[in-house]
């Protein structure tokens, strides 16, 4: 038996310490979505989507991820949502067809949000149209229940032309509160293959449900993604082929995994925290622990422990970067995809920070959630000094990290944690922390198009411009090569075909915002 795997699992708590520690909070993420159909009357409408007619982008530069290249003065044809040729400009003949005059614009594969909880909020329109409008062709959601999964299958999600494309998406979070068990765990996975589960997201806190619910994916032939239990290395993880670790895999994980005091440090992170059967038989025990961690979830840094403060704060002073890039070896050898979602990091390590004061996205908010996350904040405010230089330098080295992946070929997609307009958590200021940890913009781009199409096994569909791929692409003002910047200079999103100026879809969005079905509209951060 290997090192890793011979950990044992720490005591198991009492209930008290289970809510103490936070426990509740991935609870309330687990159950989100079932408190939000609980407050829904009926099922939504079947939702049609309007085929585009055609159309041909003329005079344009087209970028390939793939080399890097750019090929200027092209026309792209598009029908039936498909593209069907990328043709010189001057030799573009097609008459029976719009045509667009691109003249000094970009184009580039249209960019997916890999880690999304935008369709967990009670109307979703507003966050997926400001997500288009950003340039997100394609996401994948990461939390879901049986009912979105029903809902998808027959029609009703807001997914429109003014949406980006649902890739993947699960169903409910295998966490404690369905997967308490390893038996329990191996059913939970059974049950979501028939609903209809793509993936299966994981935050188990015990050892043994995790392996089991990796296990039964496998053997349903299922990927896995999600968080780590604390007696559950990244190494561990990455070798039984946990497919998509996501955040580094949260808390102090990964940097006790490279830490220079590995063997003291490994197992002093709060293990073993099933909920308790007291918990599993109270009434509407899911709305209870919902309502009660709301604030857990919009910043667990503000609420962490001294203890696993002060664990973090001594992983990171004896952080070994040649552990760190054994452990990036580690990843590519076994194809473990990361999706560091840096603006989520960051929204917690640094939520004092002055610009999240002011963002746009609390404009999308009921007047009771800003109250909530102000106080959250003040929470923030009031930790100790120590406190705020620990996860300042944790956030410094979460982007560190990425760099050490860039570098290693280690596989990574954006995405952001939000719902496409969470304070702070944009795929614009996502761009700009990639670039700020040394990320060239070309391999930005790669993580936001040909990354995902290569992770979802659809490389023949997406992720380029070329003929026979899926007409989701940007027209951009400058060029994204020289600048990340330049990533988020969208001018018109061509979505499955249909032409979008990006002010038509802000229009939408901010139309969605304001009207009568978006009163008290909550955003959702979790997992």
């Amino acid at each position: 038996m290997s090192d890793d795997s011979a950990k044992a699992a720490q005591p198991r708590r009492t209930r008290r310490r289970f809510l103490a520690m936070g426990g509740g909070a991935i609870m309330a993420a687990a159950v989100g979505v079932p408190v939000t159909r609980a407050l829904t009357k009926r099922d939504p409408d079947r939702v049609v989507f309007p085929t585009a007619p055609p159309i041909r982008i003329d005079n344009v530069t087209v970028i390939d991820p793939i080399d890097g290249s750019r090929r200027p003065r092209q026309s792209v044809l598009v029908r039936d949502g498909r593209i069907t040729a990328v043709t010189n400009s001057a030799a573009a003949t097609t008459a029976d067809v719009r045509a667009v005059d691109g003249a000094g614009r970009f184009v580039v594969p249209g960019y997916n949000n890999m880690h999304v909880h935008t369709l967990q909020g009670a109307d979703a329109r507003s966050y997926l149209a400001t997500m288009l409008a950003e340039g997100v062709t394609g996401m994948r959601q990461m939390a879901a229940s049986e009912d979105l999964l029903r809902y998808r299958a027959e029609s009703r999600l807001p997914l429109t032309e003014y949406a980006p494309a649902l890739l993947a998406m699960p169903g409910a979070l295998i966490s404690p509160f369905n997967a308490g068990s390893a038996d329990d765990a191996r059913a939970e996975v059974k049950r979501q293959k028939e609903q209809g589960a793509d993936f299966i997201k994981i935050v188990v806190y015990d050892r043994e449900p995790f392996l089991a619910a990796l296990e039964q994916a496998r053997e349903e032939g299922l990927v896995t993604a999600g968080h780590l239990p604390p007696d559950v290395s990244v190494t561990e993880a990455s070798k039984l082929g946990y497919r998509s670790i996501e955040h580094f895999g949260t808390g102090s994980n990964i940097w006790i995994n490279c830490s220079t005091r590995y063997d003291t440090l490994w197992g002093r992170e709060q293990a073993a925290l099933p909920i308790p059967q007291w918990v599993l038989g109270l009434p509407l025990a899911d709305e209870v622990m919902a309502g009660q961690q709301n604030k857990r979830l919009i910043n667990p840094a503000a609420f962490a422990r001294e203890e696993a403060v002060a664990l973090l704060g001594q992983a990171l002073d004896t952080f070994d970067e040649a552990k760190a890039r054994e452990l990036a070896r580690t990843f590519v050898a076994n194809g473990t995809w990361q999706t560091p979602t840096l603006v989520r990091l960051r929204t917690q390590y640094l939520a004092d920070a002055p610009e999240y004061r002011q963002d746009p996205g609390f404009a999308l908010m009921s007047s009771d959630e800003r109250a909530e996350r102000q106080d959250v904040l003040k929470t923030f405010d009031s930790l100790p000094a120590t406190t705020h230089d620990i996860y300042r330098k944790a956030y410094e080295l979460c982007k560190r990290m990425v760099g050490i992946f860039h570098d290693a070929t280690v596989p990574m997609m954006t995405g952001t944690d939000g719902q496409g307009a969470t304070p702070g958590q944009t795929m614009r200021l996502e761009f700009g922390e990639w670039a700020a940890a040394g990320i060239p913009p070309l391999d930005i781009l790669r993580a936001a198009t040909t990354g995902p199409a290569a992770y979802l096994g659809r490389s023949d569909r997406m992720g380029r411009i070329a003929a026979g791929m899926d007409a989701d692409f940007l027209l951009l003002d400058a060029d994204p090569l020289t600048d990340a910047a330049n990533l988020s200079s969208v001018s018109a999103v061509i979505r499955a075909g249909h032409h979008l100026t990006r002010d038509q879809i802000q229009a939408v969005a901010d139309q969605a915002a304001t009207g009568d079905h978006a009163a008290g509209l909550r955003t959702v951060t979790c997992c």
